[in-house]
């Protein structure tokens, strides 16, 4: 892009904003007064959403922003928000010339921490220098530290993956009814809804009520019978269900045998 921005005293510039959710959904928008589409999304008119000021240093520490909002768009609502759906959604924020469309991304970063105060939302973005306040060195532990069916696990996730139907479920516990052969293999795993109200959205199966799954997220008033899911299924991350279940101890990311902190306080004895 060679357009340079504020050459002249008057210039049509907006801001403009992309959000692109992990479950693929991307939203655009602008504080220009109509919708302007470039780049393959269309960039819907949101005067009653601001980001910050931005600031980028070239320190070591994390350069904030925040993106200020009215909940008035259709593609912001507040059960999106109150369920989890824009966390960690990447976001870039930029200006845009509105009539020939050129455009500059002048900030990238990740959602964090979002308030709601009545009908108006704050999300506060972090910069991709969060990532340097991550120790790459992992530390010993007994359990496996690999996520399963992911790096260093080497388990295919499709052999451990089917498909369902919610059969019932219960508000007020969490907990959804979904026939499976065996219920404490997907113990630990996952449960993505594929369809309705909660489309998208994933919950980790924390325990078994009976035959019923108790979820680590709050159902959505209007979830239905018959809405299909995907599951996944779990492990404790123990050697001896890696090895006996999974077969699979020599991925095993862990020092099960390593000795703690209590035989460092050790002392000999008399006798």
């Amino acid at each position: 892009m060679s357009h340079t921005f504020f050459a002249a005293e008057l210039e049509g510039v907006a801001t403009f904003w992309r959000i692109y959710r992990r479950d693929g959904a991307a939203f655009g928008f602008t504080t220009h007064d109509g919708p302007l589409r470039f780049e393959g999304l269309t960039h819907s008119p949101a005067p009653g959403m601001l980001p910050s000021s931005i600031r980028k240093s070239t320190g070591w520490s994390d350069d904030p922003a925040d993106v200020q909002g009215v909940l008035s768009h259709d593609s912001i609502t507040h059960d999106d928000l109150a369920s989890g759906r824009f966390d960690n959604a990447h976001v870039q924020i930029g200006a845009v010339d509105w009539e020939t469309l050129d455009n500059a991304v002048l900030y990238t970063g990740t959602i964090g921490n979002i308030r709601l105060e009545g009908e108006a939302f704050t999300a506060e973005i972090r910069s991709a220098k969060t990532l340097l306040d991550v120790d790459p060195v992992p530390r010993t532990s007994p359990s496996c530290r690999a996520r399963f069916c992911g790096p260093g696990c080497g388990l295919s996730p499709l052999r451990f993956t089917s498909r369902s139907v919610v059969h019932g479920f219960s508000l007020d516990e969490s907990t959804v009814l979904v026939p499976v052969e065996t219920p404490r293999d997907f113990l630990f795993g996952e449960l993505r809804f594929l369809d309705g109200i909660m489309t998208g959205q994933r919950a980790r199966i924390r325990a078994l009520k009976g035959s019923h799954f108790v979820l680590d997220k709050t159902l959505h008033p209007d979830l239905r019978f018959g809405t299909p899911v995907e599951l996944r299924q779990g492990c404790d991350h123990r050697l001896e269900t890696c090895a006996t279940r999974f077969g699979n101890a020599v991925n095993f990311q862990g020092e099960p045998f390593l000795p703690g902190n209590d035989l460092l306080s050790q002392y000999p004895s008399p006798s």
